[in-house]
């Protein structure tokens, strides 16, 4: 059962007050005690502020994607007339969101909000089908309506209108006897008002508090004395003047001794007049506090000091501030009226209410009394383990459970129609060549006994009488210009060129579709020529890039992918003949999809049985030939050769009696060349036949003449085998493998083999069969009472009129009749303005399928331009291998977005062009993202990330989860390195990400330490864990998309090298990669007669920069191009291909990683590739990489780094310097396989919580 939460009353003003901690602690509740039900918690967009509060409050007890938040142009509060269009479209959103989640029950927390704010609850307005089950906290308007209706016409308006709304829920959770007893005091059905009572939070209870904050806490709300409290609302009800007077009535010591304190959020005007009160009562100084709203873990604290709490109201829907202060210890007494008896449960700690007399002396006997004092203390504690949420919950549970049972029945009689809709059929009909055709002549005749059938074909004329005579028949051009004319659209999907009119229609006008093949290849292979594009959107939709990908590098994508994702987005809903179709759909598209389809079998009218020798005679066989047949055309998926073989080896091969005939048309192709090749060379050639496309009587003669028919499958793709159940039909002994929708067929009404069976086998089959009679009798038998039974027409017809109306029921409260209803029911002559912020969120609210979950990778950078920085390299290649490796269940979308544009957009035409695609009709649409979708920021563009923030938590609001990748935080760490103000970009970026992300993954363990220990310090404020995860990145070059290219000299510098030990040093010229120390060092080297070339490979950093901004690389450059050893022993190489640094590091003696900073250091793996030593600056990153297979140095002097290089080579020559050869590199498939794997498997490194 799917159980659906609409949490509003945790989000409106109601969250301030008792509704709001009720709401969200049953809610958790419920979550807790849900055993196998499903829940989803329902949220409004228009309560921004309060969707991260609850994810936070659920994180851990649902998924993420449990959460959904749906959407309505505000405000819509109700007290502001101007907004009455928008609340009308709101309440029909809300409902056709939460029809759209498909839940078996809907329990609404707190239905009388939206006066005041922009709540918007209602039941029946759009969706009549859902059973509804509300929270009933109280009635207080009807008890005083002289106080809160009558002087507010539009909030008496308002409240009767969602009186009205009440009545309509099918049950009603009390949470007191006396809630429960004005329920049915009201009207409502005393069966289905349910106490559940209620509870507080864990949170309230006895607790230790030192004297620090008990000081600061009782100094910041002005409480100087022992206090009596009062927690709760200011509205008339609560009875706070009352209160106030009786307090006054207290002798002059008690009052002189204490506090009167009232907690909780109470409106400006309500508290001048308490303050009016207090004056005209009396009370003077500081004996009355107000607090205004105390979050829970201060209240909890207030509970635990105070001497009393005091609870005068005269009417509570439950009363809990008496609970949670009893669960505190806090002595309690209370007003004997409603349901407040029922919570406290001692008639001596109760008053009147409405005496202030009787307050005044119940508040002075639990002050002076002691010993009654602390008996209120101990009853206190002890009553409040009588109420549990948990128990409060488990009874909630079960009357949602009643109430989604008696939906089913509800449901029934709701799919009875009135009348006998108009339905159009879409097939294709006699004299077309396909089996869809056939089948349709079966069915129309008994879906004639629910519909008025009108048949639309794209054929000049229809050979079938059955049809012509029975049923109006039109051209699809008629039915383009008179759909209003049906009330029903039923469309029979093959994966043949008979339906290629169908494809565009149902663009047009929805409706229900038979898909009797899954895959749909060949169809949309014969759309391509109509319309040329067609092939590459449907493969794409329904299965990305990767798919996309292999068609043009001319993979036969056609048998590869199903491709009928478009289909099964547009249907209304999905009819199928098998539940190997079904289990396709779950593999290809998940559960989400596969769950809709309805299984119909394949029909077939039980035949009149021709007889066997009639048969035979119309054939001219011999009536003692023993026929083994196998029907239908022949090719490769049929396993035709198989049964040839089979046949051969048989012992029915000596039998010159047994023929071997195949009912069909062959193969056109190699594989039909080849078997007509098998048979010629056989010696049973002449007892072997083919006989060629034949027509119906033909075919059924063949039919009635086998002894046996052999119906063999291989690689199903979800069709379903008409020929089989043909044989069934005709009683004919059938053997089959349990390949596709074949292994469903009982096994004692065929002769079913392994899927992947041995030859054997099949021989055993057609042995034993040929030589008993009564087995082969026995299966024919059983195989047409299986025909009689499951596959009739008629009862075939039943199950079609019932999925037909039930997709038609549901598609009433699907996004197109919302925007019908909207138009037909509300007048919507506003602003373009308006409108265009409805229909965006009724897009939002009612969100476009995909063929699976998302990944969308931000690639904002790479998108714009390349500009073959070392992140873009990693980006590239991630990318890379994530588009042609998609993770099954995903679909992997690059996209980008600038600064000064709000949002995403698909990045399909960078995608196709990286993967060296034709663009075609694909554009760059805004990205339109699901719950269960995720964000992956791979990419490095901190001005898009920072501008797109408000966007990235819209997008985690609505169920998205979002990770970034860090490459490192060295701007911050060492901002001299960087340009002035990068530490502050970085910082804003660093802190961007870590409030909006769910978790970031670093690209080597020594960052994600880095960021830890920033977030201790700097982390921004958030609710929920942030999880920290690390990966390596890649270092297979062949793999990273490399460039290529030589320059003219690439074979003198190479014999350069070759000539003397040269150290390699690969990296961006920056202040950070320690080139001033390598030049000077080597400097001093030559000086002391070391003959050793220094090649630097890396292009000019900062070059868009101003000279003063650059830091110290002018200085680098200035050293470098005029120095006297530049081209001879010096060599600076910039922006060269990946393929000539993979020359240079195979002419390198030695690689020097003088960095000072990195976020992972891959010239240290790719110099391992290239079993190339490696002299390493000694830094926590390098130590990662390298290990123990580097000579590590120290010091930022010349000289430090020309001493390294000296005892290197001193190594180097006596063969005992660190090797780099077994250093553990990753490809960069498993790079981005461990990325995924961190997001995908949970795979995190750490997490870190904010503390205040």
């Amino acid at each position: 059962m799917r159980i659906v939460i609409d949490l509003q009353g945790a989000q409106t003003e109601s969250r301030f007050r008792g509704i709001g901690r009720y709401t969200l602690a049953l809610a958790k509740a419920i979550v807790r005690n849900r055993g196998n039900h499903e829940v989803l918690i329902a949220i409004s967009s228009l309560f921004p502020e309060t969707i991260e509060p609850i994810c936070a409050a659920f994180d851990g007890l649902l998924p993420h994607e449990n959460i959904r938040v749906w959407y309505a142009p505000g405000p819509v509060r109700e007290c502001q007339p101007e907004n009455n269009w928008r609340r009308k479209a709101a309440e029909r959103i809300r409902e056709a969101f939460l029809a759209n989640l498909e839940p078996d029950v809907i329990f609404l927390t707190s239905l009388f909000e939206g006066f005041i704010d922009d709540a918007v609850t209602s039941i029946g307005v759009f969706d009549n089908l859902t059973p509804v089950v509300v929270m009933l906290y109280d009635l207080i308007p009807l008890h005083d309506p002289e106080h809160y209706l009558h002087p507010n016409p539009a909030y008496e308006q308002h409240y009767l209108r969602k009186l009205k709304y009440f009545k309509r829920a099918c049950a009603w959770l009390a949470i007191s006897e006396a809630s429960a007893k004005d329920g049915i005091d009201m009207g409502l059905d005393a069966r289905q008002v349910i106490n559940i009572s209620a509870a507080c939070d864990g949170c309230f209870k006895p607790i230790d508090i030192s004297p620090e904050r008990k000081a600061e806490l009782l100094n910041r709300y002005r409480i100087v004395r022992p206090f009596m409290l009062h927690s709760g609302g200011g509205d008339s009800r609560k009875n706070l003047h009352r209160l106030i007077r009786a307090y006054a009535r207290l002798s002059s010591d008690l009052r002189s001794s204490h506090q009167l304190v009232l907690a909780g959020r109470i409106h400006d005007a309500e508290v001048k007049a308490l303050q009016r009160t207090a004056t005209s009562a009396g009370l003077y100084g500081n004996e009355l506090v107000l607090t205004g709203y105390i979050p829970d873990e201060e209240l909890v604290v207030l509970y635990n000091l105070c001497r009393l709490l005091v609870f005068p109201s005269w009417y509570e829907g439950f009363g809990l501030p008496a609970l949670e202060a009893m669960s505190c210890g806090a002595p309690v007494i209370a007003g004997n009226a409603s349901s407040i008896p029922e919570v406290v449960g001692r008639e001596d700690a109760l008053f009147d209410p409405f005496s202030e007399e009787s307050i005044a002396s119940k508040i002075a006997e639990a002050l002076e009394n002691e010993e009654f004092r602390e008996e209120l203390i101990r009853h206190g504690l002890q009553r409040a383990k009588r109420f549990s949420w948990d128990r409060s919950a488990r009874q909630a549970v079960a009357v949602l459970e009643q109430a989604a049972a008696d939906r089913d029945q509800r449901f029934k009689i709701a799919l009875r129609p009135r009348m006998r809709p108009k339905l159009a059929y879409f097939s294709p009909l006699p004299p077309e060549r396909s089996g869809i055709s056939d089948y349709s002549a079966e069915l129309l005749p008994e879906l004639a006994r629910y519909y008025d059938v009108e048949v639309i074909t794209d054929l000049p004329e229809v050979s079938d009488l059955r049809i012509r005579g029975s049923f109006p028949t039109h051209s699809v051009d008629y039915f383009t210009q008179n759909p209003d004319h049906f009330e029903r659209v039923l469309y029979h999907f093959g994966n043949s060129f008979f339906h290629h009119h169908m494809f565009g229609l149902l663009d047009r006008f929805p409706g229900v579709v038979v898909l009797h093949d899954f895959f749909l290849g060949d169809a949309y292979e014969y759309m391509e020529h109509i319309v040329p594009g067609t092939w590459a959107l449907g493969l794409y939709n329904s299965h990305g890039h990767k798919a996309l990908w292999e068609k043009f590098n001319k993979i036969d994508v056609v048998f590869k992918y199903p491709g009928n994702f478009n289909i099964l987005e547009r249907a209304l809903g999905i009819i199928v003949h098998s539940n190997y179709s079904v289990r396709l759909a779950d593999q290809w598209y998940g559960d989400s999809i596969a769950k809709h389809f309805e299984v119909i079998p394949m029909l077939r009218a039980l035949v009149k049985n021709v007889e066997r020798d009639e048969a035979r005679k119309k054939l001219a066989i011999d009536k003692d030939d023993f026929l083994v047949c196998s029907f239908g055309i022949l090719g490769p998926i049929k396993q035709n050769h198989r049964l040839l073989e089979a046949f051969q080896k048989s012992e029915m091969s000596n039998d010159p009696r047994c023929k071997l005939i195949f009912v069909g048309e062959n193969d056109a192709r190699e594989y039909g060349r080849e078997f007509l090749e098998l048979i010629s060379r056989s010696e049973l050639k002449e007892r072997i036949l083919i006989t060629g496309w034949v027509d119906a009587d033909v075919f059924h003669n063949y039919l009635a003449a086998a002894d046996i028919a052999v119906q063999l499958r291989t690689t199903s793709r979800g069709e379903s085998s008409a020929a089989v159940l043909d044989c069934m039909n005709h009683s004919l002994a059938t053997i089959v493998n349990s390949n596709g929708s074949l292994a469903e067929l009982p096994s004692d009404a065929v002769w079913k083999l392994p899927d992947v069976f041995q030859s054997d086998e099949l021989i055993k089959a057609l042995e034993k069969l040929w030589r008993n009679t009564d087995c082969r009798l026995a299966l024919g038998t059983r195989a047409r009472e299986v025909i009689s039974k499951e596959h009739s027409p008629r009862s075939c017809a039943e199950r079609y009129a019932t999925a037909i109306e039930a997709f038609y029921e549901k598609a009433r409260s699907g996004r197109a009749s919302l925007i019908n209803e909207l138009a037909r029911s509300m007048d919507l002559h506003v602003e373009e303005r308006s409108l265009i912020s409805l229909v965006v969120c009724i897009a939002h609210s009612l969100p476009s399928m995909h063929s699976a979950p998302q990944i969308l990778i931000d690639i904002s950078a790479l998108a714009k331009i390349d500009i073959k920085t070392g992140i873009q390299r990693v980006t590239r290649s991630i990318i890379r291998e994530i588009l042609l490796n998609q993770p099954t269940g995903y679909r992997i979308e690059p996209i980008y977005a600038s600064p000064d544009q709000h949002g995403y957009r698909y990045a399909r035409e960078f995608s196709l062009r990286f993967l060296n695609c034709p663009i075609g009709d694909f554009i760059d649409e805004p990205i339109d993202a699901n719950p269960g979708d995720i964000f992956l920021g791979l990419d490095l563009h901190q001005e898009v990330t920072v501008a797109q923030a408000d966007y990235l938590e819209s997008l985690r609001n609505a169920g998205v989860r979002i990770f970034f990748v860090v490459y490192d935080i060295l701007p911050i760490q060492i901002p001299e390195a960087f340009p002035q103000g990068t530490d502050e970009i970085h910082k804003r970026w660093l802190s961007s990400i870590c409030r909006l992300s769910d978790g970031v993954m670093c690209i080597s363990q020594t960052v994600a330490d880095d960021v830890g220990k920033w977030l201790k310090t700097n982390g921004p404020k958030r609710l929920r864990p942030l999880k920290i995860g690390w990966f390596h990145i890649g270092a297979d070059i062949e793999n990273s998309v490399p460039t290529q290219g030589l320059p003219d000299d690439a074979s003198q510098v190479l014999n350069h090298l070759s000539s003397r030990p040269s150290f390699l040093m690969v990296g961006t010229v920056e202040p950070r990669k320690g080139y001033l120390q390598a030049i000077a060092a080597f400097e001093h080297l030559w000086n002391e007669g070391v003959d050793a070339n220094i090649v630097i490979v890396g292009k000019e950093g900062w070059k868009d920069l101003p000279n003063d901004l650059r830091r110290k690389i002018p200085e680098i450059v200035n050293r470098l191009r005029p120095h006297p050893e530049l081209g001879r022993r010096l060599f600076w190489l910039e922006g060269i291909s990946d393929e000539y640094l993979e020359m240079i590091y195979a002419s390198s003696t030695c690689l020097i990683a003088a960095s000072e900073g990195e976020g992972f250091g891959l010239p240290l793996i790719e110099a391992a590739q290239h079993k190339l030593p490696i002299i390493a600056r000694d830094i926590p990153v390098f130590q990662e990489v390298a290990g123990g297979q580097a000579f590590y140095f120290s010091g930022k002097e010349p000289a430090d780094l020309a001493d390294a290089i000296k005892r290197w080579l001193a190594l180097y020559r006596s063969g005992v310097h660190p090797r780099s050869d077994g250093m553990a590199w990753l490809r960069w498939k498993m790079s981005a396989e461990r990325l995924l794997d961190i997001i995908l498997k949970d795979q995190w490194y750490t997490e870190w919580r904010w503390n205040e």
